[in-house]
């Protein structure tokens, strides 16, 4: 037997990491990067932030 669940197509509260990607796309949002490693390098600095930041991600 097959069980269809029907989700919404954008749902951060079913997929939490919507919430950190969504953080990081915004900021980086006017970043004009010219080499692909430096944009590397911001995003990995920007999710370093959420394993190191005192307070968990909520939502705006």
């Amino acid at each position: 037997m097959l069980t269809v669940f029907l989700l919404p197509t954008y749902s951060p509260d079913l997929n939490p990491v919507e919430w950190v990607w969504a953080h990081v796309k915004r900021s980086l949002a006017n970043l004009a990067v010219v080499a692909l490693d430096r944009l590397e390098a911001l995003v990995r600095n920007r999710l370093s932030a959420f394993s190191t930041g005192p307070a968990p991600l909520t939502a705006s």
